[in-house]
C-alpha cells in the first residue's frame, strides 16, 4: 500500500500510504478522506454565501444532499460505461474505495438532478448552480489530491522539474503499453511523468478564487456557472490530453472533447447572455420562510399591533 515518490527534478522524496488508518480489519483511505474533506469545506462555503444568491440554506441543504448522492452515483455510471476493461463482479463495479469517478459525469449528474430538487424544494435554480458550481471547483482542487495518494490520473512522460515517477507509475505504464500504442501514445514507464492531478487541482483553486472575487460583479443568474464551465473545460480540455488513463470512445477522449464542446457553447452563451442583460441590474431573489409555524407567529404579531387599543370602559348590558 505504500509508495515511494519522486520528483527527481526538484528533489523531493515521498513514501505515501493509502490507507490513512484502519478500524479493525476496515481502512480508511486517504482518497475517500480528502474527497469528504473538499465537499466539507464546499459546503461551508455554500453556507456562507447563500444569502448571497438569495437561497434559503435550509432549502440548500436539502438540495445538496439529494443532489450529491446522485452525482456521486452518475460520476461512477460514467466511469464504468467509458473504462477500457470489464469488471469481474457487480461489487468490484459499486466499490468506490479504490477510485473510479469520472467529474465530468458527477458534474452532468449534478447539474440535471440539481435543478429537479431545486424546483422540487422551490429554490432558485440558476442562483443555486452558480453556487453550487463555485463548491465543485473547491472541492475537485482539493479532491484532486486524492489521486496523488492513489498514485492516479497522471500524465506521459516530461523533463519538466515538477516531473513525478512512483513504483505504481511505472506499474500501470508498464501495464497499458499496448493499449496506449494504439491511441499512439509512447510512454516510458521508467521516466518521469506528468502529475497531471497537480495541474488540474491548482487550475480549479485559482478558479475559485477569482470566482469568489467575481461573485459582485456577477450580471446575471447562471453568469458563474457558465463561467466555471468555460473555465474547467479550458483545462480539460488541454491537460486530459496528456493523460495516460483516458476513458475513450473510439479514438476520442470522452472528457476532452465534452470540454472542448462545454467551452464552446457556453462562451457563445455568455456572450450573448452579457449582451441581453448589459445595464439590466441584478435582482437577488428574496429567500423564502422554511417555517411556516413561525411566519404564521410573527403575522399574529403585527396583526395585533396594528389594532387599536380601546382604553374607554365598556358598560355592561
Amino acid at each position: 500500500m505504500t509508495n515511494h515518490v519522486v520528483f527527481p527534478g526538484l528533489g523531493l522524496e515521498f513514501d505515501i500510504n493509502r490507507i490513512a488508518f484502519s478500524i479493525g480489519d476496515f481502512n480508511i483511505y486517504w482518497y475517500g478522506l480528502i474527497i469528504a474533506g473538499g465537499f466539507c469545506l464546499a459546503l461551508f462555503f455554500a453556507f456562507a454565501n447563500a444569502k448571497r444568491f438569495g437561497i434559503n440554506d435550509d432549502k440548500m441543504v436539502d438540495v445538496i444532499m439529494l443532489t450529491t448522492v446522485c452525482a456521486i452515483i452518475c460520476a461512477r455510471v460514467y466511469y464504468v460505461i467509458f473504462i477500457s476493461f470489464d469488471y469481474d463482479s457487480f461489487w468490484n463495479m459499486i466499490n468506490l474505495r479504490d477510485g473510479g469517478l469520472a467529474i465530468y459525469g458527477g458534474v452532468l449528474g449534478a447539474v440535471g438532478f440539481g435543478v429537479l430538487f431545486c424546483k422540487w424544494k422551490k429554490v432558485p435554480p440558476l442562483p443555486m448552480l452558480d453556487l453550487a458550481l463555485m463548491g465543485f471547483l473547491l472541492g475537485q482542487g482539493i479532491g484532486r489530491w486524492g489521486n496523488f495518494f492513489n498514485q492516479e490520473a497522471f500524465g506521459t512522460n516530461t523533463t519538466l522539474p515538477w516531473g513525478m515517477y512512483s513504483e505504481q507509475t511505472q506499474r500501470y505504464l508498464t501495464s497499458v503499453q499496448q493499449t496506449l500504442a494504439e491511441q499512439g501514445v509512447v510512454v516510458d514507464p521508467s521516466m518521469p511523468v506528468h502529475p497531471t492531478f497537480l495541474y488540474e487541482s491548482i487550475w480549479c483553486l485559482l478558479g475559485f478564487v477569482l470566482l469568489a472575487l467575481y461573485i459582485p460583479k456577477r450580471r446575471f443568474h447562471g453568469e458563474i456557472a457558465l463561467m466555471y464551465a468555460i473555465w474547467y473545460g479550458s483545462e480539460r480540455a488541454i491537460v486530459e490530453g496528456l493523460r495516460t488513463d483516458s476513458l475513450m470512445l473510439g479514438n476520442i477522449r470522452v472528457s476532452q472533447a465534452l470540454a472542448a464542446v462545454s467551452v464552446v457553447v457556453a462562451l457563445v452563451a455568455l456572450v450573448l447572455l452579457r449582451k441581453k442583460y448589459k445595464g439590466v441590474p441584478l435582482v437577488i431573489p428574496e429567500i423564502e420562510p422554511t417555517k411556516p409555524t413561525q411566519l404564521k407567529q410573527e403575522n399574529n404579531i403585527e396583526i395585533a399591533e396594528q389594532q387599536p387599543v380601546n382604553d374607554e370602559p365598556q358598560e355592561n348590558e
